[in-house]
């Protein structure tokens, strides 16, 4: 990272000792509605033991936005208590020596033996914990409209081809086939589901996290930038930099007919009181089935001294207690961070969520998502955004696409 920001970890290790134990200021990007009201739990958990909350939202999914910020804060010498990360983000900060060790509670409360490997890759760094898990989003999902879908006589697709054929019927009868955003870590939302359903897992793992030029530069990849052309003429005229839950809204409200988005998308249908398999559908991108790409939120705490705060413990306690897992899973559309949690409270989407995470984990179907920083480190997964999203919005073509994300990769790197 800058220089700057070193000086400004360096800076706030001098400045330890400054009290902070009545509240929490926490970082985040959860300001839709759905997402609100699941951070409510997380409020009202801390309320309960006189831990007040100083809410720090930054708007924009995905997270650029508030890292930028984040940056501003930690070079200042003022980092907030605790800061909504993903993947090889917190990553990046642990090797800066700017957060806190969770290893006491993690020992005192057994992390180790509840939270999966996969996601202990990201929360721990040099055998340290440095972050909370809050859940596992799987970003392979499709988010249908029922109504729109029996009116039309379409079934769930389970084949690209068969997914094609829903577009072309809907786009047939006047209505929006795709709802979707134009904004780049949505295109890749979009292109990780695709990609993989295209080339299959192995095909996958040598593009996205081994990052094999062959696999980045094969004809299988020109494949996927083609589908992804014929997404692009399945979303509407007007999709250019709408924000993620503004398309989800229109799939609520019958004006397209399928989303493709990470399952917290579920939590705007609940908030807008739909109900799973009545109102709506949830079913892995077809090609998909057996595969989980996955995010993890954590919340990393910063070191404020020269052992965690008081809060900041209370803070990580509460983030990983089986009661708030599901509790906040139950509202966010996600599945607990945790393999101990009960489904009982769980509706039908997150069931299914839970059992695939299981049989995913035990199958080695369960990959990071390029999407959502847990394939690759931010400088390429950045890389891969700006080709796939130059792709979507017509620059280049599918083979040009294909060259210039070798290129990208290979400079990033």
């Amino acid at each position: 990272m800058l220089k700057s920001l070193k000086l400004g970890v360096a800076a706030l290790a001098l400045t330890a000792g400054v009290a902070h134990a009545e509240d929490v200021e926490v970082l985040h990007w959860w300001t839709s509605g759905g997402e609100a009201a699941a951070l409510n739990v997380l409020k009202d958990d801390l309320s309960g033991q006189g831990i007040g909350w100083q809410d720090m939202p930054v708007a924009g999914g995905g997270g650029t936005q508030a890292m930028t910020v984040l940056r501003a804060r930690v070079t200042s010498g003022n980092p907030p208590t605790a800061v909504q990360m993903l993947g090889f983000d917190i990553q990046d900060w642990a090797q800066e020596g700017a957060l806190a060790d969770l290893n006491i509670q993690a020992g005192l409360e057994g992390w180790d033996s509840v939270v999966p490997e996969a996601l202990q890759r990201f929360a721990k760094h040099d055998g340290k914990w440095v972050s909370a898990p809050v859940n596992v989003h799987s970003t392979n999902w499709v988010w249908a409209n029922k109504a729109v879908l029996d009116e039309l006589g379409i079934d769930v697709p389970q084949t690209w081809d068969e997914f094609v054929a829903a577009l072309e019927k809907v786009k047939a009868a006047g209505k929006t086939p795709i709802a979707h955003g134009g904004q780049a870590w949505q295109d890749a939302t979009v292109f990780d589901a695709v990609a993989m359903s295209t080339g299959g897992p192995e095909f996958y793992q040598k593009a996205f996290i081994d990052l094999d030029p062959d696999a980045l530069g094969s004809g299988t990849m020109k494949e996927a930038f083609d589908r992804m052309a014929v997404i692009r003429e399945h979303v509407d005229d007007n999709f250019s930099g709408r924000d993620w839950n503004l398309a989800t809204a229109m799939v609520i409200n019958g004006d397209a007919a399928f989303q493709m988005m990470g399952d917290w998308a579920k939590g705007e249908f609940l908030n807008a009181g739909k109900t799973p398999n009545e109102d709506f559908l949830c079913f892995r991108f077809p090609g998909t089935q057996e595969q989980v790409t996955f995010n993890a939120d954590q919340f990393a705490m910063f070191a404020q001294g020269p052992e965690v705060g008081k809060e900041q413990a209370a803070l990580a306690t509460a983030i990983l207690s089986p009661s708030f897992q599901s509790a906040f899973n139950v509202v966010k559309g996600s599945v607990p961070a945790r393999t101990d949690v009960s489904d009982e409270a769980f509706d039908a989407c997150g069931k299914k969520g839970m059992a695939d995470l299981k049989a995913a984990a035990a199958s080695g179907n369960l990959y990071g998502s390029m999407a959502h920083g847990h394939a690759n480190p931010a400088a390429v997964k950045n890389a891969m955004y700006d080709v796939i999203t130059a792709h979507f919005n017509g620059e280049y073509d599918s083979e040009t696409a294909v060259e210039e994300m070798v290129s990208a990769v290979e400079i990033a790197q």
